[in-house]
């Protein structure tokens, strides 16, 4: 295990004013039964609602938290690319600000993180969503998992703990959600090894999904060719062996 060592908490954030102050707390005192160098950030991808002033107050109370604002909202991808850029410590861990995961099951990852390990992803026990999502989002694990190679369970599921380390070996080129594939299998590609521990994923108690319309799915369709031509096409990004 990698108790002791630096850790940085990001979350990105967007319209999650109404959960976003619960996130930071549970984070706070979640890290500290890891370590005590630790810092947690908040992207606030321009959000439109009060989630600045939520932060700001947030800020006054907790000295470990850093809030980076996007002046326009530059999508999941890029929320998660300053995230990753921000954080200093030797440890990542990061999940959404819509809290539909137990940030204190952070603790099932760092179970999993041991000496040989890169990073651990969560897979949802039971998805709680609607039925609609369920299938969309079943058909989407199946169909990039086949697509790509992917050798996890669930890459949809945005609950994770990395090594800084092995965050640095890849680069991250997409603005939208599709860059959570695009980590997975460029880690893969990386050598980078992996773990898995079950996750509760929680029904959504605050605003709504910035992906489940007609548009961003298409979107998603696009750019999904996008990143199989830069891998497999244009060859950009090799295996290292190790």
């Amino acid at each position: 295990m990698v108790k002791g060592r630096g850790l940085s908490i990001f979350f990105p954030c967007y319209n999650d004013a109404g959960t976003i102050a619960s996130l930071v707390v549970l984070a706070d005192r979640t890290a500290r039964e890891f370590t005590k160098d630790y810092e947690i950030i908040v992207v606030n991808d321009g959000s439109p609602d009060n989630s600045r002033d939520v932060l700001e107050e947030l800020q006054r109370k907790y000295k470990t938290l850093r809030v980076i604002n996007h002046k326009k909202n530059r999508g999941y991808g890029g929320a998660l690319r300053s995230g990753f850029r921000a954080a200093t410590k030797e440890i990542i861990f990061y999940t959404d600000g819509d809290f539909q995961y137990d940030v204190t099951e952070m603790a099932l990852l760092y179970e999993k993180m041991r000496d040989e390990i890169d990073w651990v992803n969560g897979w949802k026990r039971k998805r709680n969503d609607s039925w609609y999502r369920k299938v969309i989002g079943n058909l989407y694990n199946f169909g990039v998992k086949s697509l790509f190679g992917i050798k996890i369970k669930d890459v949809d599921c945005d609950f994770r703990l990395l090594r800084k380390s092995a965050v640095d070996k890849v680069e991250l080129t997409f603005d939208s959600g599709i860059i959570c594939l695009e980590l997975i299998k460029k880690l893969q590609l990386a050598g980078c090894r992996a773990d898995e521990a079950p996750v509760t994923h929680f029904f959504r108690a605050h605003g709504k999904s910035q992906f489940f319309n007609f548009k961003r799915i298409f979107t998603t369709f696009i750019q999904l060719i996008q990143l199989w031509m830069q891998i497999y096409i244009k060859k950009q990004y090799k295996k290292n062996k190790r």
